[in-house]
């Protein structure tokens, strides 16, 4: 009896093991015996793929007709050394698309072979774990010149090798050797058959590594500015509130404001409209009132960082959360709701490092904002329209889009490429505060006579135009001291810095992103900043005058550097220099704020664009 049953269940398992052979991919020592799969191929290998990566991708989205195209493989995987080979198949063009994965499909001893079918518009992954080493075939393969060439890298990503777009995932620090034959153009070719082609793409360069589509100009800006402010963009609230017409009672009175043209605490040229400025600001401090939503939870939410390239949305949060004259607990008697989460904290909280993926960063802010639409009436009655953020982080501008579209957004990344939107938003500066006790520490500079250096420049090669700059201007000339990034170490931290207080202009590129913490630098230095970055709004925008105390010029104008600079008059330079020096009080944080400063500009900027944006 029990020698029945033994044989019943072995009897069970091999008709199980047979039918899993049918749907599965085909695999074994030679082809299944209902393949017919050709038994000689041409060779791409990629041997050595046997360190720390968690598995291997390779992107393959076929290309022309596939009919009459089966029981034949457009690309075959010998599996070598393994545990545990993985192959996913996924249908469509959309490579993010979870919904069309189908099952995974295990291989489980060394030796066997993955036979890949290309069908109809299916693209496919081939998805081996870690510890596999495997030759990747085509049937035929397109005919090349040159010989092999190695590849040597640590925690390697999303890259390509000669022209094959491949992407390695890591549970650590690896050294993965990757060999493959070299000399291909822009792509790799496999044929299946003489009407199917399989195709594997280079992969697109960033955003940020290329120039923009379109440019604005500072002055175009302007102009933009001007229109905006003579029609208002905000979306109607839905019922009215007292608030609104307190803030549309601010208007006429800013727009009627008296004629000022000194002032013993402001310097009239830095101002667009000195008048105006002050007047708005008098009636900020006697009206305005703030709601600070005690929804979500720490780290994300509620937690200011302090020190660092992203310190100025934590220093506004910090300041905002412990202010007692704006801050109301009375939604009902606020003009301005503000969201408090931190950018930098969304990023380092749920970002998943090398996965190129932020859409669960926006998702996360997205399930925030409809909690506290359908929990409050305060989003829901303008559209967000007067609820604010304050943001420094470089994606902030992605994270936000849509479902914050109508919020009033104060940003370091204030590009009007990505959705930035002059006279409604606010360009926020990018302090790198070094230190949380003293963050104005090693302030000031050189008096104008006494600075030697032209123009100064030490960074990262970030993004395109840096490189640019440094192959005009590096080493070309003594008096322009052009360099790349400066070792790391605090007597090169105190050198850079010994530069900046040195020279006459400082320039500021942009880098990945159109903003710079070197603009702010600068101010702290008494160094006249060059900007050049097209697209990028300078801070406070709509009330500071930055050509009383910045040059900013267009991306195409660095070949003319020092043409430009050098034709600049000694009087010229002398206000431009008094500029910088009258505008440093409007770029510090202090533990306590103080009138004017960096925190009241930023909430004044707020108010500012709500009051000109309001509609009834």
């Amino acid at each position: 009896m029990g020698n029945r049953r033994l044989l019943f269940l072995l009897g069970v398992l091999a008709v199980n093991y047979l039918l899993f052979q049918s749907i599965l991919v085909p695999y074994g020592s030679g082809n299944a015996p209902w393949s017919s799969v050709p038994q000689k191929y041409d060779k791409v290998r990629f041997p050595s793929l046997h360190s720390t990566p968690n598995y291997f991708t390779v992107w393959s989205p076929p290309m022309g007709s596939v009919s009459g195209f089966s029981n034949s493989s457009a690309f075959i995987a010998t599996v070598e050394k393994m545990p545990n080979p993985i192959v996913q198949f996924e249908v469509g063009n959309d490579r993010n698309d979870a919904r069309s994965l189908s099952e995974k499909k295990d291989v489980g001893r060394k030796g066997d072979r993955l036979d890949l079918e290309s069908v109809g518009s299916q693209n496919f992954n081939a998805i081996l774990a870690k510890g596999s080493n495997v030759n990747f075939s085509g049937k035929q393969f397109s005919k090349t010149e040159g010989g092999a060439w190695l590849v040597n890298d640590n925690n390697m990503d999303s890259r390509e090798y000669g022209g094959v777009r491949v992407h390695i995932s890591h549970s650590s620090t690896s050294s993965t050797n990757v060999t493959s034959l070299g000399n291909f153009a822009q792509k790799v070719v496999f044929s299946a058959s003489n009407n199917s082609t399989v195709m594997i793409t280079p992969r697109r360069k960033m955003r940020c590594m290329m120039p923009p589509k379109t440019r604005t100009l500072i002055q175009e800006m302007n102009h933009i500015l001007v229109r905006r402010r003579a029609s208002a963009r905000a979306t109607r609230p839905r019922w009215s509130s007292k608030r609104d017409l307190e803030i549309l009672a601010a208007r006429l009175e800013i727009e009627h404001a008296p004629i000022v043209t000194q002032d013993k605490q402001l310097y009239a040229p830095l101002f667009r409209n000195l008048s105006m400025f002050k007047r708005s600001y008098e009636l900020m401090e006697r009206t305005l009132k703030v709601y600070i939503y005690k929804d979500g939870d720490k780290p994300i939410f509620h937690q200011p960082i302090l020190k660092g390239l992203y310190a100025s949305e934590g220093w506004f949060m910090k300041l905002m959360e412990e202010n007692k004259y704006f801050v109301v607990k009375d939604p009902s008697k606020a003009h301005l709701f503000y969201l408090p989460f931190s950018a930098r904290m969304l990023e380092h909280s749920l970002y998943v490092r090398n996965s190129h993926n932020r859409t669960n960063l926006r998702q996360f802010l997205k399930d925030y904002t409809d909690k506290i639409s359908t929990k409050y009436p305060h989003f829901n009655r303008t559209g967000g329209a007067d609820h604010f953020l304050v943001a420094c982080h470089d994606w902030a501008p992605y994270e936000t889009r849509h479902h914050m579209e109508y919020c009033i957004k104060a940003l370091c990344n204030a590009d009007v490429t990505q959705g930035f939107k002059i006279g409604r938003d606010v360009s926020l500066p990018e302090a790198y505060v070094r230190s949380v006790r003293d963050p104005q520490r090693d302030l000031g500079g050189k008096p104008p006579q006494q600075r030697p250096i032209l123009a100064f420049y030490a960074g990262n090669m970030h993004g395109y135009l840096r490189p640019i700059l440094l192959k005009h201007w590096k080493d070309k000339d003594p008096d322009m001291k052009i360099y790349g990034p400066m070792p790391h170490g605090i007597a090169n931290k105190m050198n850079y810095i010994h530069h900046m207080k040195n020279s006459k202009y400082c320039i500021c590129p942009k880098g990945y992103e159109v903003n710079s913490p070197r603009v702010v630098e600068a101010i702290f230095y008494e160094c006249v900043p060059v900007i050049i970055s097209d697209n990028f709004v300078p801070p406070f925008f709509e009330v500071l005058n930055w050509d009383a105390f910045s040059i900013i010029l267009a991306e195409k104008d660095i070949p003319n550097l020092k043409h430009i600079l050098v034709s600049v008059s000694q009087e010229k330079y002398l206000k431009l220099q008094l500029g910088v020096r009258k505008a440093q009080k409007h770029f510090f944080w202090h533990v306590k704020p103080l009138k004017y400063d960096l925190f009241h500009m930023t909430l004044h900027s707020i108010w500012y664009n709500r009051v000109f944006q309001i509609k009834l």
